[in-house]
């Protein structure tokens, strides 16, 4: 079912080494008991916007439990900023934090804790290792930041979820790769970022966590639903990003289709940036349409709007499409704002959508239904097991 690695992690090894944080800067992960830090000053929620807590240690069924209990507590709230430091524990309770942490939307990072008081102090911070069971909490996040500067996660070879065979005391590989698709993450995918092995652990490159979707970086899929009202199909695209949805809404008509953006301002500036806008677009792959024609984006409560018409024949392209980008060009800024969002991810959910936008063509012919084969007759059966 898969490939054998070896050769390919060999042959990974070269171009991955920049990818990985130098070893000897880092420290081995805190291994002992479990220990919690939580941040939740004024300070610290009006800048993140969510309480931040620190596990350091060994990741075992105590420690689901002390997480389990503080959550109970009432002092953390979805969207809490998660940050994993640890090198011991087994796996499965590595699982059912990262469980935990979904059901309670939490983000994960790597990151050590730090006193309030440690810049005075002029040390600097210890890097964070995420191993194993750590790494498999990790990916239970919501948002999930690949790490950076000197932090490193991975697994030890006996844990990687394409192997063949269960290593003694851990989960059978099949459940492994069933957790990380219940978290979103393919595990093909996650075979593109953990080709190098280094002393018996694959870690993990951060410069292709992202781009295989591993990690998200505060990115979560784009979602798809279809409303059918007579004669008016309508499909709207959901993306949302650190925490904002903006929307793109398909609407069909005979011989063309209109195509509005939102896009939610985090900062609630729609009002301030709606008269600065000189011209919005949208982009398909890579093209551009009618970049300087149509209306200027308006504000419409904490987001920027605005519709172009296109015709139906550039509909399938338009759902097929790995990026459909909505892009809105503002008087003295060197940066577009706006936001993008991959089609081809939801084109299952967008089937429906299609079909009843093409029975709304000028000309349109639906299919026959399909004829299945007659049955044969009693006495051709009978006549046929005799022959």
């Amino acid at each position: 079912m898969f490939v054998n690695r070896r050769l390919q992690r060999l042959l990974a090894a070269a171009g991955c080494m920049l990818a990985i944080p130098a070893m000897a800067k880092t420290s081995p992960g805190f291994a002992g008991p479990l220990t919690v830090h939580l941040r939740s000053d004024r300070m610290t929620l009006r800048m993140a916007k969510a309480p931040q807590l620190y596990l350091a240690g060994t990741i075992n069924a105590a420690a689901v439990a002390q997480v389990q209990q503080l959550l109970q507590s009432g002092r953390l709230s979805p969207g809490t900023d998660v940050y994993l430091d640890s090198s011991h524990g087994d796996v499965a309770s590595g699982m059912a934090l990262g469980k935990l942490f979904r059901n309670a939307r939490f983000n994960t990072h790597l990151g050590a804790w730090r006193s309030g008081s440690w810049r005075a102090s002029g040390s600097s911070a210890l890097p964070a290792t995420c191993l194993d069971a750590c790494a498999y909490a990790y990916l239970g996040g919501v948002y999930r930041w690949s790490p950076s500067g000197a932090d490193r996660i991975g697994l030890h070879e006996n844990l990687l979820p394409d192997r063949t065979t269960t290593a003694p005391g851990t989960p059978p590989p099949q459940q492994l790769r069933d957790y990380m698709a219940s978290m979103g993450v393919r595990p093909v995918y996650f075979a593109q970022v953990s080709q190098l092995v280094m002393n018996g652990i694959a870690w993990w490159n951060t410069e292709k966590m992202a781009p295989w979707l591993v990690a998200n970086n505060g990115r979560l899929p784009p979602t798809a639903s279809y409303r059918k009202a007579p004669g008016v199909p309508v499909l709207t695209l959901t993306q949302e990003v650190r925490g904002n949805r903006s929307l793109m809404v398909l609407q069909c008509a005979s011989g063309k289709f209109s195509l509005t953006a939102r896009y939610v301002q985090s900062d609630s500036s729609a009002e301030r940036l709606a008269p600065r806008t000189m011209y919005a677009y949208f982009e398909v792959g890579k093209q551009a349409l009618g970049m300087r024609q149509g209306a200027r984006p308006k504000a419409d409560g904490d987001a920027l709007v605005f519709t172009r018409e296109l015709p139906f024949t550039e509909l399938d392209t338009v759902l097929r499409a790995p990026l459909l980008a909505a892009r809105i060009e503002v008087m003295g800024s060197p940066v577009r704002l706006g936001f993008w969002l991959d089609p081809s991810v939801v084109a299952p959910q967008t089937r429906a959508f299609y079909a009843d936008c093409q029975a709304l063509q000028p000309g349109y012919v639906p299919p026959p239904p399909e004829t299945k084969p007659a049955k044969r007759s009693l006495w051709k059966r009978i006549k046929g097991v005799f022959k």
